[in-house]
């Protein structure tokens, strides 16, 4: 076996057109720019990515950039990224997985794969360390997604990348899977479908990836899994319960998604909590590679082994649409995750539709609190048979239509995931401002405001410079690239966070944020990174290149028209108080917004200045 000392720093770019295949390598000032990951993977394709390019035409790319640290061994590491522009949106999309495709693709020698062009057949991609071929997939088109991975009969340090029905046909929140696991959000497996791309095949086990600093790695890797191992979130409740011990905690606070949000609340809301599904289905870890957190978890069912659904499909599938019961929540996820659907769209699409026939805009049998007609319609949307075809498009596109826009819940085109932000401003603010839309993973302001309990959630009080501080840190996480679960414990045990008094922590969050932010010890993720790759660099350095990540994808997505209009909450957050809330709050957007760019150093529009895009090393075309 070959060895690859830090990274191999080598991205293949594949033309489906031409079926031309050219190689790369990646440059030192680019590493030290852009990290790796999402970071690197922005920059090619700022480079590669004409402004108004039709998201599902031949002109789109799509770009996955395999972690800096994966194949280490450090923890929860087994991540990639993935970028193109969005079908849904219109803008910049990006996302996060785990699953065995970036393993193997790291292993066969590889940082990154850039895929352009369209062929005009049916293609699955096969790389392995020394060849690059187009198979014929003909065979493959149809398959569901667990079927196409079946066919490809692959070894044990083989992993895919494929799509299901719903990418074929272009449903604009299809997604993409590797194993159980999936590049989720935004349209990504309908960008694969319009390029005819079925399947990209890595095939692993050529090379070890090896640390260029073996000491100063086992010493951080030792700390990082300490950290893990001691913090409550990572070392018991994902760990135990799975994302859907956020299930009680979103009840608690009033901010579950209930009847398309109108709720916040339900009484019933323990019977699809995370505790609830591990005591009933006896569940056990099924997670990504080289995790040490396991949230990710299966279960015994009447009928056999399942994926227990995560918080967010638990969310959107399940109480957003009044269903509490779990098997059911499983079905739906099950046939979302066969056809390659986003279970969030597709539970916030059903959710408007069922709003919409209560109100007559439209005809439907679907209603709130039933299941009946739910499984048919998803297949529907999948194969864009009748009904099933307008909600394909997700809600923006389907209050267009046929009206309804004010409880259509997305925010740039991207439905909301499953936190009602009247009941945590924070999380508001972040959802208005996040470059890919309504995603709740740019900036978790959510764990200060509800988990962890250190910032006020009804105050627009240091809101604006957490949002800040937490989408940089994301972008160096997910750029190094590792899970964004790992910021519970690799902030909150390191020794200052640990033993400051809670009452101490969280005053000088709520009231002196801007101090608060510089003594937040985040040095794992640095240290995890200069080890592997050997380049020194500085805890100020590393929060620069997320925040020069970050503004650059803003942007890109300004020069698709993005601006202060765009930034903001559907109607329902912004007019309607939460039917759990006597007090009848809604979020204050406006104030927060105003001191948010201002920090962020964008004009009153929402826009970069010519002076931040200078400071940060982006010299574009302005």
């Amino acid at each position: 076996m070959n060895t690859i000392i830090g990274t191999s720093n080598k991205v293949l770019e594949i033309n489906l057109s031409e079926r031309k295949v050219s190689e790369f390598i990646v440059a030192d000032q680019d590493r030290r720019m852009y990290l790796g990951g999402k970071g690197l993977g922005m920059k090619f394709l700022y480079e590669r990515l004409k402004p108004g390019v039709d998201p599902l035409g031949e002109e789109n790319v799509l770009c996955f950039m395999m972690g800096v640290v994966m194949g280490t061994g450090a923890p929860c590491t087994g991540r990639f990224a993935a970028l193109t522009k969005s079908p849904l949106t219109g803008i910049i999309l990006t996302s996060s997985c785990g699953g065995p495709f970036g393993m193997a693709y790291k292993t066969a020698g590889y940082d990154g794969l850039i895929v352009t062009g369209r062929s005009e057949t049916p293609v699955c991609l096969k790389i392995d360390d020394s060849q690059i071929d187009f198979e014929d997939a003909s065979h493959l088109w149809g398959k569901d997604t667990k079927e196409t991975q079946d066919a490809l009969n692959m070894g044990k340090h083989d992993g895919a990348l494929v799509i299901g029905p719903a990418g074929e046909n272009q449903v604009l929140f299809a997604n993409i899977a590797t194993g159980h696991r999936f590049l989720g959000r935004g349209g990504m497996g309908a960008v694969m479908g319009a390029k005819n791309l079925k399947a990209i095949v890595a095939c692993g086990g050529a090379y070890k990836i090896v640390p260029a600093n073996r000491y100063a790695f086992r010493s951080v890797k030792k700390r990082a899994l300490k950290y893990i191992n001691s913090n409550p979130f990572t070392s018991h409740a994902y760990r135990k319960y799975g994302t859907s011990v956020n299930v009680l905690h979103a009840n608690r606070d009033g901010y579950l998604p209930v009847r398309n949000f109108r709720g916040g609340s339900h009484a019933d809301a323990n019977q699809v909590s995370g505790e609830t599904m591990q005591e009933k289905y006896k569940s056990k870890p099924s997670s990504c590679k080289q995790c040490a957190i396991l949230c990710g978890h299966k279960g015994t069912y009447p009928d056999g082994v399942h994926q227990i659904p995560e918080y967010e499909t638990v969310g959107l599938l399940g109480t957003n649409i009044d269903v509490f019961d779990t098997e059911q929540i499983t079905e739906w996820n099950d046939i979302c995750g066969g056809m390659g659907m986003d279970t969030i769209s597709s539970g916030a699409s059903l959710a408007w539709l069922m709003e919409a026939g209560e109100k007559g805009l439209i005809r439907t049998d679907l209603k709130f609190g039933s299941p009946d007609g739910v499984s048919e319609m998803l297949k529907d949307m999948a194969y864009r048979r009748g009904m099933g075809d307008d909600l394909a498009q997700g809600t923006r596109r389907l209050s267009e239509k046929y009206g309804g826009k004010e409880f259509a819940i997305q925010i740039k085109g991207l439905e909301v995931a499953a936190y009602d932000p009247r009941g945590i401003w924070g999380q508001g603010l972040s959802y208005a401002v996040a470059n890919r839309g309504g995603c709740h993973l740019s900036a978790y302001v959510v764990g200060l405001e509800s988990l962890l309990g250190l910032l006020n959630p009804y105050t627009t009080r240091a809101k604006p410079e957490f949002v800040k501080f937490f989408e940089e840190l994301t972008c160096c996480i997910n750029s190094l690239h590792t899970c964004q679960f790992t910021m519970f414990a690799y902030t909150l045990e390191p020794p200052l966070s640990k033993y400051t008094p809670k009452k101490v922590l969280g005053f000088l969050m709520q009231y002196i944020p801007a101090l608060a932010v510089k003594l937040i010890d985040f040095s794992t993720y640095t240290s995890l990174w200069s080890a592997t790759t050997g380049i020194q660099m500085s805890n100020s350095k590393f929060l620069r290149a997320g925040e020069r990540i970050h503004v650059l994808e803003r942007y890109m997505n300004t020069r698709e028209g993005i601006s202060r209009k765009d930034d903001t909450l559907p109607e329902r957050f912004l007019k309607e108080a939460r039917e759990c809330d006597r007090k009848k709050r809604t979020v204050p957007l406006e104030k927060m917004l105003n001191d948010y760019y201002e920090l962020r150093g964008y004009d009153a529009n929402g826009i970069p200045t010519a002076e931040t895009l200078g400071k940060l090393g982006l010299m574009l075309d302005v």
